[in-house]
């Protein structure tokens, strides 16, 4: 009789601990990153550049992280000119973009197609240069002074609704979407706003909008 219980409880030890194993093992499976890649480049607004003075040369890479949710990248540089109400100014720098978003809608057989929506923070790094300010002179007279080259940096938040398709069978996709922005903050020279920041665009405004048309290709 004491053997028989012996034998039982071994075995009921046994059982529990592998069952206890495989649930861990499930969670292990269930919560594993496993790489992939997707990269995009905004072929939209670089074919603009080619007849307009604002050049834009932006991509992102981005990865899905669990489920719908997806981590993003965007990284990109931007040269500008701002000429308006007696301003004449020139930018040109890098911006980066870190964010996520999350898969609204999809469809079923690929989990890539579909609607998004999230937000990332984002940073410019650029330098200006003033040609001309303008100011009230002597007598009230309007004139303008210059200031020299500067280095400069900017930081907003930015929201991201967009959406993937698959073309064909193929491992591209086009993707589309649309960014309201919220300038947070910009260092100035001589107590003077930016005009343009890159990345963000006019900053004359702390709201601004951009839209991007990649052509993306996943890993």
């Amino acid at each position: 009789m004491k053997a028989k219980r012996i034998f039982s409880f071994f075995f009921s030890v046994l059982f529990v601990f592998a069952f206890a194993q495989n649930e861990k093992d499930s969670v292990k499976v269930k919560w594993k990153y496993e790489p992939n890649f997707m990269v995009g480049f905004d072929v939209l607004n670089a074919g603009i550049g080619v007849f307009s003075e604002r050049k834009l040369f932006q991509g992102f890479v981005s990865t899905q992280l669990k489920g719908n949710l997806h981590a993003v990248a965007d990284a990109g540089f931007e040269k500008n000119s701002y000429k308006k109400n007696g301003y004449d100014a020139t930018v040109s720098g890098g911006f980066l973009k870190l964010g996520s978003f999350y898969m609204l809608a999809y469809d079923s057989e690929n989990h890539l197609n579909g609607f998004y929506a999230g937000g990332k923070l984002a940073g410019s790094f650029y330098s200006q240069e003033y040609r001309a300010v303008p100011v009230r002179g002597y007598g009230g007279s309007e004139t303008s002074v210059a200031f020299p080259a500067s280095t400069q940096s900017s930081y907003w938040l930015e929201g991201t609704v967009g959406g993937r398709v698959q073309l064909f069978e193929s491992p591209f996709y086009i993707d589309v979407n649309i960014q309201p922005k919220y300038l947070i903050f910009s260092t100035k020279q001589e107590e003077i706003s930016p005009m343009i920041v890159p990345g963000f665009g006019k900053s004359s405004a702390k709201f601004n909008l951009g839209f991007s048309w990649n052509l993306a290709y996943r890993f």
